[in-house]
């Protein structure tokens, strides 16, 4: 028999009405609308207003579209793993919340949390489960209200997040389609760079940690940039060596949209095109676990059988991968 791969069967994907522009931006802090499309590619982003809504109302979205467009009935899912850098709640985990309003009644579901890193690990810990054959079909979604942890009178990062949700179903398959190889790397060495001071058991919330504004994303631009810019084109193009691919052979370069630069020293390494190179950040900004999925269903349409994708994604702590994918359908206009 045929050896077992995840393949992805479905992607649905959210983002909020309101659109954060450079203009408004400009307003709040000092900055310009050129100085941050000439650093970091992005125009806009999309921030989730309402009280009460949290990640897990994106995630719901998300994961409703998904199941509308491969007919999937809820009852029949096995497992959701939510990828979140941003929980409703410290716990329950906020794959729960979406398990329970989407109705996969049957499903166990939890949360991963690896940054912006977070949907690759996912997708990975996912496939394992298809591939052993233990799981017929799992949701994998990636969401994050970054707006909730951002300080809007830091021009460093208020310019860069954004909030926005998406969603695939990994199914078997046996034609060799699917996630076929990945690299995943960490190092906790990187977390003095990027970090949220306070909120969690280390530095539990106190009158003294939000009069300081330590619950905000704190990030060193120039350490990140560096060290994102080397590990996400190195290990890119080691998954494609080890899978001998050339450029050529590489359809998509499926990316995570922290910086335009950043992207493209990525798909430099690897020697593809700029066509061939998925790109949304300029709608979007930083979605952190949102960006591959919302790349997806951005460039659905574009997907045809067979076609090779490299994802690749860096995040704090640091944590970094990439993942060869075949494809495993042809996308509908």
């Amino acid at each position: 028999m045929s050896k077992i791969t995840a393949a992805i069967t479905g992607v649905g994907a959210y983002v909020p009405d309101y659109i954060l522009s450079n203009a408004e931006l400009e307003k709040m802090v000092d900055t310009t609308d050129e100085w941050i499309i000439s650093r970091t590619g992005i125009k806009e982003r999309r921030i989730l207003k309402g009280e009460g809504k949290g990640t897990s109302h994106m995630g719901v979205e998300a994961v409703c579209q998904l199941l509308a467009k491969t007919q999937t009935d809820p009852k029949d899912i096995d497992l959701i793993i939510c990828a979140t850098t941003t929980p409703d709640f410290v716990f329950p985990a906020t794959a729960n919340l979406i398990a329970h309003e989407v109705g996969a009644t049957r499903s166990f579901s939890y949360d991963m949390q690896a940054a912006c890193s977070g949907f690759l690990y996912a997708m990975v810990v996912g496939a394992q489960f298809i591939e052993t054959g233990k799981y017929r079909k799992i949701i994998v979604v990636g969401a994050d209200k970054m707006s909730s942890i951002i300080d809007y009178q830091d021009r460093a990062t208020c310019i860069i997040f954004g909030d926005g949700a998406g969603a695939i179903l990994l199914e078997p398959n046996q034609e060799g389609f699917g996630v076929i190889d990945s690299i995943l790397h960490s190092d906790g060495g990187g977390a003095i760079h990027l970090h949220q001071k306070a909120g969690g058991s280390r530095r539990p919330p106190s009158l003294e940690t939000v009069q300081n504004r330590e619950h905000y994303v704190y990030q060193e631009g120039a350490a990140v940039f560096k060290h994102a810019v080397v590990n996400m084109a190195e290990v890119s193009r080691a998954v494609m060596d080890r899978n001998h691919l050339s450029g050529d052979l590489v359809d998509w370069l499926v990316p995570h949209q922290a910086n335009k630069r950043i992207i493209d020293a990525t798909a430099q390494k690897m020697e593809l095109a700029e066509e061939k190179v998925m790109l949304n950040i300029h709608r979007y900004g930083n979605t952190t676990n949102g960006t591959l999925p919302l790349c997806l269903a951005d460039y659905e349409s574009q997907l045809r059988r067979g076609q090779n994708l490299i994802f690749a994604a860096f995040g704090g702590g640091f944590t970094w991968g990439a993942v060869y994918v075949r494809w495993a359908y042809n996308g509908q206009p």
